[in-house]
Formats: structure tokens, sequence, C-alpha cells
């Protein structure tokens, strides 16, 4: 099936992309200088690319973002693209080859400086995004892939993944959640986390990630450690990666260096004709955030709500800043990944337990270099990253650097004014 749905975009890539540039010239300019501390923004929402169109006759592409009302939960994926529709320039990282000098990290595609860090096994921590005093939180820009998400009652939270860098300060830890197993099959990671929900908890300790979950309170020598905050013990925990590897080796758990594939990473910009400045996403009104392009660095940088808008307070932002580096969020790559949110049972649905579904393949769209892609991301293989392509079955070939992943359901909306983008979540 998915090999036909691929012959079917390749036969509208070119109508899409005329669609695209339509949209882009209708939309109007408006003042994108930002206030550094906080400010307040308008948007006028306009029609945008997998969106249903005015008249448009039936098309299997858009319709695939269309709420999915009958949709069941799969814990895992129950068909993935054949090993042969990988691109042959994927690169594939040994652990005979870590140790080598000048080695890339597959993650980032940057210049590793200690390579030893590339013969352990990745961390994949849950750092929290609420309530509002956690931050600045610790570790953020030293993460090589974050992905943000969703979780309950307006909240999202972080889960980044640590592969060559090794803070000695992240968090703050928080409980993890069901979507937590994808991120930790993808990377191979170990998963830290703070305990979670009795129904995700016994989900991930009865199956084969058992002996890579790293919890507080279990086994005596997991480095977690009480922050230097003054708060509640619950939002206070943090996690010392440099004291993980000799952690591991008293545990006897599997810590070598991991087989992982390299995305594609170049500094030249793709062409694109849809250009961007900021990109909105609005999970609830207790969480939103904006990513602004800074042409002078080629990064991202991130501001966070300054406001809850149910208090009757407008929409305004502060810039996001990690405590460990004292250095603003930043990232050279954002991506937006339209994924399904399911709820299990109608039990899981009164308390929102999600379970967000990162498998086979969805829409997606890639900002790098203040350009807008319109993309497709495949789970070709649930122990591996996904792969970010074109409409057209391409590999899309990121900025060198940090990836940052937004993580939206299918039923979301998202418009364009100007080179604004602004993304809007909906549960189901």
């Amino acid at each position: 099936m998915i090999f036909q749905y691929r012959n079917l975009m390749r036969q509208k890539t070119a109508l899409f992309a005329v669609t695209i540039i339509f949209i882009a010239s209708c939309a109007s300019p408006q003042d994108l200088t930002p206030d550094m501390t906080t400010q307040s923004v308008q948007t006028v929402p306009t029609l945008t690319p997998f969106q249903p169109q005015l008249n448009a006759p039936a098309d299997p592409f858009i319709s695939s973002a269309l709420p999915q009302p009958e949709a069941t939960y799969t814990p895992y994926p129950t068909q993935y693209v054949v090993a042969e529709t990988l691109p042959a320039s994927v690169q594939i990282i040994s652990p005979s080859e870590v140790s080598s000098l000048n080695i890339n990290n597959p993650l980032t595609g940057l210049t590793v400086s200690n390579p030893s860090l590339l013969q352990q096994r990745p961390m994949a921590i849950k750092i929290a995004n609420s309530p509002d005093y956690v931050r600045p939180q610790s570790g953020l820009t030293l993460a090589d892939v974050v992905y943000e998400y969703y979780i309950e009652w307006g909240d999202t939270r972080f889960i980044a993944v640590f592969y060559s860098n090794n803070p000695t300060m992240v968090g703050p830890v928080r409980s993890g959640r069901y979507f937590d197993e994808h991120v930790t099959r993808m990377y191979h990671a170990f998963l830290v986390f703070k305990s979670a929900d009795p129904r995700e908890l016994s989900y991930l300790k009865e199956s084969d990630l058992n002996d890579f979950l790293v919890i507080v309170g279990f086994g005596g020598c997991s480095p977690y450690f009480k922050g230097p905050y003054n708060r509640d013990s619950y939002n206070n925990q943090f996690f010392n990666t440099t004291k993980w590897a000799a952690c591991a080796i008293k545990k006897g758990v599997d810590n070598s260096a991991q087989v992982l594939s390299g995305g594609f990473f170049t500094e030249d910009v793709p062409e694109s004709a849809l250009s961007v400045s900021r990109i909105f996403s609005h999970y609830s009104v207790y969480s939103y955030n904006y990513w602004e392009y800074d042409p002078a660095t080629h990064k991202y940088f991130r501001y966070q709500e300054a406001n809850d808008m149910d208090k009757g307070e407008s929409e305004a932002y502060t810039a996001l800043s990690d405590a460990q580096t004292n250095l603003p969020v930043t990232a050279e790559n954002v991506v937006v990944l339209f994924v399904p949110h399911i709820f299990a049972n109608t039990y899981n649905a009164h308390d929102e337990v999600f379970n967000i579904d990162l498998i086979d393949f969805g829409n997606a769209y890639v900002f790098r270099d203040g350009i807008a892609i319109p993309a497709i991301w495949n789970r070709t293989d649930k122990d591996q990253p996904i792969l970010l392509t074109t409409l057209d079955g391409s590999p899309i070939y990121m900025r060198p650097g940090r990836t940052f992943y937004q993580v939206m359901g299918t039923t979301s909306t998202y418009t364009q004014n100007g080179s604004d983008w602004r993304f809007v979540f909906q549960t189901p």
C-alpha cells in the first residue's frame, strides 16, 4: 500500500508545488522583528498544504491528515518500508568506527570532539516543561535531538537524546509516557525518567526495554540528585550523565557502542519557495512556543509562553535558556511531525493517557535556513531514527546541528501568515 501511495505522490508533486507557491504569494507581510523579552502576536489564517482545499478533488495525501475517528492503538508497526527503500547514501556507524578521529555524529552531522562518547549507548532523558518555574531547564542545549509532545491537561514535555555530550546536570527529570518507547528504540537509548503512571510503567517494564530503564529510586547507583532549587522535590530531580557509565558497569547492563543510521546533512540550502521567520506551536493556553530564525547564525531560537491565556491574559513570549550552559535554546533544524494520538480505551481517554503512534509514515514539515520543506516522515525500521523525505521520496538534507521535533496530532491545524507559520494542536 505504501508504494501505491508513493506513486500517487510523485504524480501530484508538480501540482502541489504550484499550490504552495500560490499560497505563499497570497500571504500578507508583517513586521517580524521580535521583542527579546515578551511580545503578543496575531495570525490571519490562510489555507496551507496538507489541509483540504476548497472544491478540491479527493486526494489520499490530503485525507491522511484528517481526523481518524476509528483508529485503534497498535503498539508496534504492523508493516514497515522494506530495507531496499532506504537511499544507498544513508550512513551507518559501526562500533569499530566510533573510536576514529574526526568522526561525525550520525545524529547531528557534526564532528565529535570526544569520539569515545559514541562508544556508549545514547541516553533519552525526560525533561519537564511545566510548571513554569522549572524553567530554565538544564541540558537542552547539549542534546543532539529533542522531541516535544503533548502529555495531558494542556502540558507538554521534552525527551532529549544525548549522544555526543555528557552533561553533569540534566532536568528536572519527569515521568515517562508511552511515546518514549519510540524514541528509546529509534536511538538504542537508555530511557531516563522519574517513574510513570502504573499503566505506562507496567507496559515499559514488561517489554524488552526493561534493562534499559533508568528510574529514580531504582537500583541504588543511578546518578540522580536533588537540584539546587528551593522548590518541591518532585520537580527538583536531576541526572548526571557523566556518572552513568560506571553505574552501567556496576549494574551489568549493555552500554556498548550502537549501530545507528545516520541522517543526511549538508550546509547547502535546498530550494524551496516557502520562507519562514517564525514557527509557532500552540499546544494549549498553558503551553505554547515559537522558534525564530536568525540568518546570522543559521539557528532557530526558542521562545516560550509568558502568560496563561486562560486567565484572560494576551499571548506573550519570553526567550528560553539553558541553566546548564547559560545559553539560549536553539536548533539548526525544526521539524513538525503529524502523528496519530490515540486512546487505547475510554479509561485512558478519561485522563488523557495517549498512545502517540510514531509508526509507518505520516506528514511533516522540515524547517531549516529560513525555508519550509513539505515532507513525509518514514519509520522504516522500529530500531532506527525516522527518515525524512520530500513528497517524491527523495531524502531531505538537514543542516548539521541539533534537530528539534514538534510532535502534533493528525487532527491538528496550521495556518500561514507571510513567513509566520502557526501549528495548533488538537486532541482527538
